[in-house]
């Protein structure tokens, strides 16, 4: 295994430059009033395709050799992922396969299908769908861009890393979704290349949280994959990993997960307090100060809002509190 470096990322962020947006860092006086130390967003919801998946899509695609781009390319996705790699395809020219499981939000689905990408649904796993990528490369000679376990893809996600030090210099802590670890470790490979003593935590659900499963046992296991609000951060990581393992084991602090209720408290919060519409996985860095699983920070942290492309039906529940009780009046 090659880590990620910071050169990697910086190489990543001149490639990327220009075809995705660089997002804010703002403040929450909400937050902030709670913690009594500065916390702030990255609003990464706000890029393009509605998640930060589009850095590490384009920034993968962009690696690609000519050859490689005309076999067209195809990958397996919760939904984020293969919205942004329709996106960076479309932007080339090249053609684009994305391969879903029965649980990917409907929403997502068709967002992929309105990008121009052919979409397959097989199974009710991350695993299940990776099957028929890998039958569309060894068949159809296709050339897969995996959702996290590859360098370039790290990479362009550690993009966000370095545009947060940027803007907060003295940043003491980030917290970050972690799934398959694409997102954590290359936001945690930048943030601790330039600023060593920040801490980096990673966030994830209880209901099926593969990665961290994983760190437990000491090397990529296998886990259930189970409805969740967090439905982004679905999925194993592949029992023969190769990058994000190893680098969530040495550069994450701290791996907290949360409950389904706590999830939707983050979402409400982010919708009542932000102004901001985030999903479940985007939501999860604000849930765990909400439920007081952060230890308190003596100086400056970052909460990383990773998307926001949850269905609208299930948002308006959520704000409204029916997922919590079943019975909490809800507008029409």
């Amino acid at each position: 295994m090659s880590r990620v470096t910071l050169a990697d990322i910086e190489a990543a962020a001149r490639r990327i430059a220009g075809r995705v947006l660089r997002t804010p860092v703002v403040a929450s006086p909400s937050l902030t009033a709670r913690y009594g130390a500065p916390i702030l967003l990255k609003m990464e919801q706000r890029q393009t395709t509605g998640s930060f998946k589009l850095r590490g899509a384009t920034n993968a695609l962009l690696s690609l050799t000519a050859e490689e781009k005309a076999r067209g390319v195809v990958a397996a996705s919760t939904g984020n992922h293969g919205r942004g790699l329709a996106h960076a395809a479309a932007a080339e020219g090249v053609r684009c396969i994305v391969c879903m499981s029965a649980l990917v939000p409907t929403n997502k689905v068709e967002a992929i299908r309105s990008l121009g990408a052919e979409i397959r649904i097989v199974g009710r796993s991350q695993d299940d769908a990776q099957v028929e990528v890998d039958r569309l490369v060894a068949e159809a000679g296709m050339t897969m861009v995996p959702p996290f376990d590859q360098a370039a893809v790290i990479a362009g996600q550690g993009t966000i890393g370095l545009e947060m030090v940027e803007d907060v210099p003295d940043v003491e802590t980030i917290l970050v979704p972690l799934s398959g670890g694409g997102l954590a470790t290359g936001i945690a490979a930048a943030v601790k290349a330039l600023r060593p003593s920040a801490r980096a935590i990673g966030i994830s659900m209880e209901r099926g949280a593969a990665m961290q499963a994983s760190l437990a046992a000491g090397k990529p296991v296998q886990v259930e994959e189970l409805p969740t609000l967090a439905d982004s951060l679905g999925g194993g990581i592949g029992l023969d990993n190769r990058h994000t393992f190893a680098m969530a084991r040495d550069l994450l602090d701290e791996v907290v997960l949360l409950s389904e209720e706590e999830i939707a408290a983050g979402i409400a919060h982010a919708y009542a307090e932000e102004r901001e519409i985030v999903e479940g996985a985007g939501a999860v860095g604000i849930a765990a100060l909400l439920a007081e699983k952060i230890s308190s920070p003596a100086g400056p942290t970052v909460v990383v809002l990773s998307g926001h492309n949850i269905a609208m039906d299930l948002h308006r529940r959520i704000i409204c509190g029916e997922t919590l009780t079943g019975d909490a009046p809800c507008p029409a």
